[in-house]
């Protein structure tokens, strides 16, 4: 049987790692994730350029985000046009957003057959 300050010490140490792990970065502005990278200016692409861009092309578009198309997939819109984007639920981190906000979105091309895709790495109301 364990003894109740074992239990107590490894149940402090659990929610310390939790604590850690949970505020070990994400997105803030501008300024790259904690764990570190390059934090230049991003360059803003139209979704018309982004469609000529190479495959995994990293990007930034500016727009909103127009309708939700079912599962991950969404159309986002700037004034050069829509893209299919595909945005999974952990790139919200809480931001509610509807298609009257205007969004920042980071991510990549994604070339299909037919079609180009934006993968969503990051997103910000703005």
């Amino acid at each position: 049987m364990m003894k109740p300050i074992t239990i107590l010490a490894a149940s402090v140490a659990l929610a310390s790692a939790a604590i850690a792990q949970s505020s070990a970065g994400g997105f803030t502005g501008n300024a790259a994730p904690a764990r570190g990278g390059f934090t230049g200016p991003a360059t803003v692409v139209t979704v018309e350029h982004a469609k000529t861009l190479k495959d995994d092309t990293e990007v930034t578009l500016r727009g909103t985000i127009e309708r939700h198309t079912g599962g991950e997939k969404y159309v986002f819109r700037d004034a050069s046009g829509t893209v299919d984007m595909e945005i999974d639920s952990d790139r919200w981190v809480g931001q509610t957003v509807s298609p009257q906000d205007q969004v920042e979105i980071f991510g990549e091309v994604e070339k299909k057959w037919n079609a180009v895709e934006i993968d969503v790495k990051r997103l910000r109301k703005l």
